[in-house]
């Protein structure tokens, strides 16, 4: 454990000796792939998590404080499986993940069936990460929550905005990975093609992170002769695919989820000029709001908040913004009172308000549809390239329907 976790364990044992013997702290189970080939994905979302917490235990949200429990899910459903068994039983009341959908099935489910079993010893899955649509879907309950956007959510940013700009054309290729995110992916986009004006031409799903040569893909994309490629591809499957339509000289645009994990405009170079990706935060994204917030968390931790981080920190004071709206019983820490809490959260970030929606748990948070370009202020990867933005698309305007398959079990309040 670093320091920074120790000293908010100690602070959180700090308070608990000075108040009653009944008062506990919030304690809040990190599970995530800290060892492995999304380590470094993880330890974003940690620091993340760690420059959130700063305002919490500033603000003491919470009287008794905040322990953190750290557990490396090393990349596995089984082990994060045993990472939430070893949460329980260590007394965390909150679960928090993000990095895949895969392992974020697997912790929603868990946590599901923990409450059913274990009534008034309720649970929480705080989701900052897996986007999958049925985790807001078939498979939503009264004790997940996502404070990150989804497949639809953000496709509807990023048309929306290209459309605007006349950057989307009117013929779209999708390409994606095959697991839930890219067939949700792939569905979506041909679903929303008569929102976007478009025509789908073609679209494969392809196996995940096992493709060495994309060069028969982009073949197959070229002719078609598409204006867009849309793709949620991410990692290795994002880069190559990429890099072999610029060897191939595919003069097409790019519309992707993931360009901006760190590591990707350097690994493909020019190529990446001109492609659009939506996030959930960029240092221009709203001129000097956003800016101070990306000083003052480089200052903190180091480096500007990139890919997944804005959120992240954003669901985390959303977090604090539910325990302020709680008095502890007796000291303790009563779960299904958070959650009543944590549905009704609504406050304002540098990118704009930020809204829990009661009927799903799905967050309606501001996006920002760029480009990559050598005119971006902040440049990324050691780059002379950055996002520019394009356009900043509030929650409400993102924001798609609950969807129907979402049949979520109220507990009495």
């Amino acid at each position: 454990m670093n320091k920074f976790w120790a000293s908010l364990a100690l602070a959180g044992a700090g308070c608990l000796a000075t108040e009653t013997a009944q008062a506990e702290p919030v304690k809040i189970a990190i599970i995530e792939s800290l060892s492995g080939g999304q380590a470094a994905v993880g330890k974003m979302f940690l620091t993340a998590i760690n420059y959130g917490l700063i305002k919490l235990n500033d603000e003491k949200v919470w009287p008794d404080g905040i322990k953190v429990l750290e557990y490396d899910n090393q990349g596995g459903p089984s082990e994060a499986a045993d990472k939430v068994k070893a949460a329980i039983n260590d007394g965390a009341h909150i679960i928090v993940q993000g990095a895949s959908s895969a392992i974020g099935g697997q912790i929603t489910d868990d946590v599901r069936k923990h409450n059913v079993r274990n009534p008034g010893k309720e649970i929480m899955y705080f989701n900052v990460g897996a986007e999958a649509m049925e985790f807001t879907g078939s498979r939503c309950h009264f004790y997940h929550f996502r404070w990150n956007g989804n497949a639809e959510i953000r496709l509807r940013a990023m048309l929306t905005a290209m459309k605007d700009a006349n950057a989307l054309g009117t013929k779209v290729y999708v390409i994606g990975q095959n697991y839930s995110w890219g067939h949700d992916v792939e569905r979506l986009v041909k679903e929303y093609a008569k929102f976007g004006g478009y025509t789908v031409v073609g679209d494969v799903i392809h196996d995940v992170n096992k493709i060495q040569d994309f060069a028969p893909y982009v073949a197959k994309i070229k002719e078609t002769a598409p204006d867009t490629v849309i793709t949620g591809n991410w990692s290795s499957d994002l880069l190559l695919l990429m890099k072999a339509a610029g060897d191939s000289g595919l003069k097409v645009r790019f519309a992707t989820y993931w360009m901006d994990q760190p590591g990707n405009v350097a690994n493909a170079g020019a190529t990446a000029i001109g492609h659009f990706n939506v996030s959930s935060f960029y240092p221009e994204a709203n001129g000097d709001a956003t800016a101070k917030f990306a000083d003052d968390f480089k200052a903190k931790m180091g480096q500007y908040p990139v890919f997944i981080q804005g959120h992240t920190v954003h669901g985390i004071w959303g977090l604090g913004e539910a325990l302020k709206k709680l008095k502890p019983a007796d000291g303790k820490v009563n779960v299904k009172q958070l959650a009543f809490a944590m549905e009704t959260v609504r406050f304002n970030t540098s990118m704009g308000e930020v809204a829990m929606r009661k009927e799903d748990h799905q967050v309606l948070l501001p996006l920002v549809v760029a480009t990559v370009s050598k005119d971006a202020k902040y440049k990324v990867d050691g780059t002379d390239m950055g996002f520019k933005p394009l356009r900043l698309i509030s929650g409400k305007e993102a924001a798609s329907p609950v969807q129907a398959s979402c049949k979520m079990e109220r507990p009495t309040s």
